[in-house]
């Protein structure tokens, strides 16, 4: 089914600010009760967890919406860029501006039913280590 483009950009908007609200609950709202991401070939996780673990890792975490484009096989291209310094438990104290995307097929009720997020991994650990 294809989707207004307005409704859509304010989908991913809300969603966008979820992510930079610190509250995990924001972003997992935006996705089925049992709505999964895999991240980076890895197997499908529970949103919110993915969120918690994010959220805890840069807890000054921006997340900056590039674009959203429709595909022509009615899945979302979500783009987006994260920019936040890794404090959180563990964490490096680097800075870190990496740009990825999201691929979501949406349910009918309107949610992603399921993200495959990806990002550059090596360039990620990198900045992780040394910074931006």
């Amino acid at each position: 089914m294809p989707h207004e483009r307005d409704q859509l950009r304010d989908f991913a908007r809300r969603y966008t600010e979820a992510w930079c609200s610190q509250q995990p609950t924001r972003v997992a709202a935006h996705f089925a009760a049992d709505g999964r991401i895999a991240v980076n070939g890895a197997a499908p996780a529970p949103i919110l967890e993915v969120a918690e673990s994010f959220m805890a890792a840069f807890p000054d975490m921006v997340i900056s919406m590039d674009d959203v484009i429709e595909c022509e096989d009615e899945r979302i291209e979500y783009q987006w860029t994260l920019d936040g310094t890794n404090t959180g438990p563990g964490g490096t104290g680097n800075h870190v501006r990496i740009s990825g995307f999201e691929t979501w097929t949406i349910g009918d009720n309107g949610l992603v039913a399921s993200s495959v997020g990806t990002f550059d991994q090596a360039e990620y650990e990198r900045q992780l280590a040394e910074g931006v």
